[in-house]
């Protein structure tokens, strides 16, 4: 699972194929090595040759945090396959949680000294953690010498100007406001899950629980008319038309199971999520309403059907009872010797 933007930026004037890691809630979407394994078999079967595994830590669109274990094991499986590691890092200033620390892979490789460290590389930009997606600054990271220097000569297609470059140099030299900042982020992203988290708890909506990033992975399956993709997106459509909430389905993130959608949490104001909130509760509570008067009206339908079916049967038993002149009430019938007495 990954990135709806992937598909475009990796895919569109390279003709690079993506093949997703198929992840399952059962296990909180957690990168396993059977998965990998059967994505990598995929692949095969499908005759594309893998060149290398792209994962993003912290996960966009999960907003959890792979452990070094996880690390540990993905790093051996590129390492057996012989294909590279490309680790995004973009949010790995945004873990607002105390539960879990942020392990960057460039730390897991130094523990690991038969690690081929030519196939490890590093991505990560400052539009996440400092908030600053219009300067258009990013970072690559790589333990290859070719990589690098393929590096040095992209930024002549897309240059940072002088200003910006100063900017940000000023900006990053001073640690107090850097680490002030980050502290302040996390604080308030903190605050912002815990009220959306436990609003949506309310309603009925769980989240998977996460730990960074600036959005939640909401879990709709339950609201489904059936559980398939068709029925997500006729769910989408009413979130964005009805709801008025601005959502994004997990097919668009390769999702393999459907019902889950990713909401971005710290794009508005606290009115603005008000508001949001508001809607999806009154958007509940009529969707409850609905679903009870549906459950009323099967119910009376069921009880009509079994007095329709009991009244027919006992009307059959009536018509029995006076072809063999036995009253309903007596269980002897009346011998045809009394009828032609009286």
């Amino acid at each position: 699972m990954f990135h709806c933007s992937f598909d475009r930026d990796l895919t569109w004037r390279t003709g690079v194929q993506l093949v997703p890691v198929a992840c399952a809630s059962s296990n909180n979407f957690k990168i396993t090595k059977s998965a990998l394994e059967a994505a990598y078999g995929k692949a095969q079967e499908l005759n594309i040759r893998v060149k290398g595994l792209l994962i993003t830590n912290p996960s966009n669109p999960l907003g959890t945090i792979l452990d070094r274990e996880t690390l540990k094991g993905i790093v051996r499986f590129i390492n057996e396959k012989n294909i590279h590691l490309v680790c995004d890092e973009i949010y790995a200033a945004t873990v607002f949680t105390n539960q879990h620390n942020f392990v960057s892979v460039s730390e897991v490789i130094e523990e690991d000294t038969e690690c081929n460290r030519n196939l490890i590389h590093i991505v990560y930009s400052l539009s996440k953690d400092m908030g600053l997606p219009g300067f258009r600054v990013g970072i690559v990271h790589s333990y290859n010498d070719a990589v690098v220097n393929c590096a040095r000569r992209m930024p002549s297609i897309g240059l940072v100007s002088s200003q910006t470059q100063h900017l940000i140099s000023a900006m990053l030299s001073d640690d107090e406001f850097v680490d002030r900042f980050i502290a302040k982020s996390k604080e308030r992203l903190a605050t912002r899950d815990k009220v959306f988290t436990e609003t949506l708890y309310r309603v009925g909506i769980d989240c998977l629980n996460g730990d960074a990033g600036l959005f939640k992975w909401m879990d709709w399956r339950r609201l489904l008319k059936d559980q398939s993709f068709e029925a997500e997106m006729e769910l989408w459509r009413v979130i964005i038309n009805e709801i008025k909430l601005n959502v994004s389905p997990g097919s668009f993130f390769h999702c393999s199971e459907p019902g889950w959608f990713r909401v971005c949490i710290a794009n508005m104001d606290d009115s603005t999520m008000e508001v949001a909130l508001s809607r999806i509760a009154d958007f509940m509570r009529q969707n409850k309403d609905q679903r009870i008067r549906r459950s009323r009206c099967l119910q009376g339908n069921r009880a009509n059907k079994a007095a329709f079916k009991l009244s027919l049967s006992r009307g059959k038993v009536e018509d029995f009872m006076s072809q063999i002149n036995m009253s309903p009430h007596t269980p002897i019938p009346q011998s045809p010797l009394v009828r032609t007495r009286t």
